[in-house]
């Protein structure tokens, strides 16, 4: 797989006296590209570690220079949804407080154009509402109609069709409103972030060796006794790269496979779980070794998702970890202990971590190192020799291979000759030393 090289976009400095003005000409990301000289003119390479993902969850992205603003209201349930808190209940009573005053001001129109505030004495003049002598009166009897409260006072007569019709729109309306306003509240109150809450990801993720192959490892657990029902997990690794053809793609994602196709992926989060992503010629961790991660910057986002088991909502938690939480050469503490009829889980050690023997290569140089082990030495050299020139490499080597088949003590003694003349005539070459260090790369 193409390992990924983070290749900073680079902008020559003008030195003419238009600097500021062509810096201000180039685009946000390349701007910030620029590099900051101190007074003494040396720029600081200390640069703060940024996270795509927060550890609580919480994307760490911006979105600026947005002109299709209508598009947010083009879907405003979900807009007001989104919405804090603060803004969410300043909005619902807004709604339903501007809906009382213009309902109430038209009821008071129709009295002031019927003439009804003009006969609030006369007890032969049938208004269109009973009791309605003021604007205060009109504004309480549009709650008492909208909310269907009905104290009694107030009450629309039948000599009034305006106010009849007034009297469906505001019932209907009503209802609109009630039904559009409630129902983003309940959504609200009902969203399952807060589920994610009790969804907690280890602190670290550690390397190590399992089942003597290098594995990428981080643990996951569900504080709750109710379940979440189908879980999954998925990791993506998060790191600039460039293109063979120069392009530069920041923040590139490249899947992580912690079981997909062996169905690893799919959980019972019933206690905690260590997930294991296996480093091998398809993971984009396979040229990567200790001194390379604690150089480099990337980050890995891990998601977890599920339905909830007491609203089946679907919810999902998502942590990350920086180049310096990934710990190399380190193992995650058990935390789950048989006790009298039931498991135990200890909270206490859930992120605790202790350190284990290790490799420091990558998973590629393992590999290679592991297969020369496994190869004959015979065959090995008589490939190195016969590279360099040797006609008789590959006789020898079939003589060496029948020495080492056939247990005669004859046919050892060969062996050992052919062996020692191959060593005789490498020296007398002075190929030794090139074969050796060939072997070692």
């Amino acid at each position: 797989m193409e390992q990924d090289v983070e290749c900073p976009a680079i902008v020559k400095h003008p030195t003419n006296h238009n600097t500021t003005t062509k810096k201000q000409k180039l685009p946000k990301q390349a701007r910030e590209e620029i590099p900051k000289f101190s007074r003494t003119g040396e720029r600081d390479k200390r640069r703060q570690t940024q996270r795509y993902v927060r550890k609580d969850g919480k994307c760490n992205v911006h979105h600026g220079n947005v002109r299709e603003t209508y598009r947010y209201f083009t879907d405003i349930f979900t807009t007001l949804v989104d919405l804090k808190w603060g803004f969410n209940l300043f909005i619902f009573v807004l709604v339903y407080t501007v809906t009382w005053l213009l309902f109430g001001f038209a009821w008071w129109l129709i009295a002031y154009v019927r003439g009804d505030l003009d006969h609030l004495s006369d007890n032969q003049w049938v208004p269109c509402v009973n009791n309605l002598n003021s604007f205060v009166a009109a504004f309480l009897f549009s709650i008492e109609t909208e909310t269907t409260i009905g104290y009694g006072y107030r009450v629309i007569t039948d000599q009034c069709p305006e106010g009849i019709l007034l009297l469906l729109i505001q019932s209907v309306l009503g209802s609109i409103v009630n039904a559009f306003m409630v129902g983003c509240m309940f959504v609200k109150i009902s969203q399952p972030k807060k589920r994610a809450e009790t969804l907690v990801f280890s602190t670290s993720a550690v390397i190590s060796m399992r089942d003597e192959r290098l594995c990428l490892m981080f643990r996951v657990g569900d504080l709750r006794n109710s379940h979440i029902v189908e879980a999954s997990i998925r990791a993506k690794l998060i790191k600039s790269k460039q293109t063979k053809e120069g392009e530069f793609i920041p923040l590139n994602q490249t899947d992580i496979n912690v079981g997909y196709n062996t169905g690893d992926d799919r959980l019972f989060l019933v206690s905690p779980l260590i997930i294991c992503h296996e480093i091998n010629q398809h993971s984009p961790f396979w040229d990567i070794s200790q001194a390379y991660i604690a150089s480099e910057e990337l980050e890995i986002v891990v998601i977890l998702e599920g339905m909830v088991e007491a609203t089946g909502m679907t919810c999902q938690a998502r942590s990350s970890y920086v180049s310096s939480e990934i710990k190399w050469g380190y193992r995650f503490t058990p935390v789950l202990t048989l006790e009298d009829g039931f498991y135990e889980v200890d909270y206490n050690s859930f992120h605790d971590i202790y350190e284990t023997n290790t490799p420091s290569c990558s998973a590629r140089e393992l590999a290679d190192m592991s297969n020369r082990a496994r190869m004959p030495i015979t065959w090995s050299l008589a490939s190195k020799l016969s590279q360099q020139g040797f006609p008789d490499a590959q006789e020898n080597t079939q003589d060496t291979k029948t020495g080492v088949i056939d247990e005669d003590d004859g046919l050892k003694s060969n062996m050992a000759d052919d062996w020692n003349n191959l060593e005789q005539t490498a020296e007398r070459n002075g190929d030794v030393a090139n074969i050796e260090s060939e072997s070692k790369v």
